[in-house]
């Protein structure tokens, strides 16, 4: 290599430090855009909206919110994931980031490495919901109905390898029941149609059900997740209801492009906390059943490393990949 080339190179790599910290005192001076991969009203639409705003005012910039749904979340992720990483663009994804890397054989970006996260967000229960129609008032009622008549009952889930779905997997294992799964674009969609009765349950993060719950337009049969929830303290979990290693943790997290410069994410992170602990943020998520569950970025990494492992494991058992 010729040698001032080298010297060049090397002078650029030099700079490498002084330009992210040029970059993170200069951060940001224009609108942030935050890709959803799911549809409005969903979840992790929602949560990511409450957190949003909050982030906007303490920056003192637009927050944009973006969504952008399908194939369980993976358009959106891989538009994040190509994305230039400067900050600007940003994926607010749920617990189905973990569960592409198993079910999907063609991605064309890779979760473990082409993403980064910044933190988790929030923590919120599934809870198993029916139409009061079909007349069950537990877990059990369903599972004891599907035992009956193999292959006649339904399941919707807010699409293939969602956080809902690995939940009613988990639960249909546990059950050995043999019911049909019927995928939609997202939680709104699968909760209306469980609501009408033309699907017979699913199972639908709380921030979504817990409305139609307090209305009596649907019926909460249990908790998906592993410990009861404050917003519904008298209902069981699919654990406490007889079925072992059926619950799911289900959260929502902030991530950034690989490449985008640590002191902009390590403002990120502290950014989304300090929303977080926002006495109105939180009531508001609290309200809607969901905990407020910062985290480092590095916690974060460790949790999405041992979700994929286990993930692909669970997507082994239930038969679960995308073609």
């Amino acid at each position: 290599m010729n040698r001032f080339v080298l010297l060049a190179i090397l002078s650029v790599l030099a700079d490498i430090p002084f330009l992210q910290r040029a970059m993170a005192e200069t951060w940001p001076d224009q609108p942030i855009h935050i890709v959803v991969p799911f549809t409005p009203g969903s979840a992790t639409d929602v949560v990511a909206r409450i957190v949003a705003a909050e982030m906007s005012r303490n920056l003192g910039q637009p927050i944009i919110i973006d969504n952008r749904p399908g194939a369980g979340g993976t358009i959106g992720a891989g538009q994040v994931a190509r994305a230039e990483p400067s900050g600007y663009t940003l994926l607010v994804n749920s617990s189905a980031h973990t569960v592409n890397p198993a079910i999907y054989p063609d991605l064309t970006f890779d979760t473990r490495v082409d993403l980064r996260a910044i933190t988790m967000l929030a923590q919120q229960p599934n809870i198993l919901v029916a139409a009061p129609s079909k007349g069950w008032k537990t877990a059990a009622d369903y599972a004891q109905a599907a035992a009956a008549e193999p292959g006649k009952l339904t399941y919707a889930t807010a699409g293939t390898g969602s956080g809902t779905h690995m939940n009613a997997e988990k639960f249909r294992l546990s059950a050995q029941i043999g019911v049909v799964h019927v995928p939609y674009r997202g939680t709104p969609e699968a909760l209306r149609d469980t609501m009408n009765g033309e699907t017979d349950l699913c199972f639908c993060p709380i921030v979504a059900a817990l409305p139609m719950i307090k209305q009596g337009r649907i019926v909460a049969l249990a908790n998906g997740s592993p410990r009861r929830s404050p917003a519904l303290p008298d209902l069981a979990t699919t654990e406490e209801q007889g079925f072992p290693d059926s619950g799911y943790t289900f959260w929502i997290g902030l991530f950034a492009p690989a490449s985008t410069p640590r002191t902009v994410i390590d403002r990120l992170n502290a950014e989304a906390k300090r929303a977080l602990e926002s006495p109105e943020v939180r009531e508001r998520l609290l309200e809607l059943g969901t905990d407020p569950s910062p985290t480092t970025s590095q916690e974060f990494e460790r949790i999405i490393k041992w979700e994929i492992r286990d993930n692909i494991d669970l997507a082994k058992k239930a038969a679960i990949r995308m073609q």
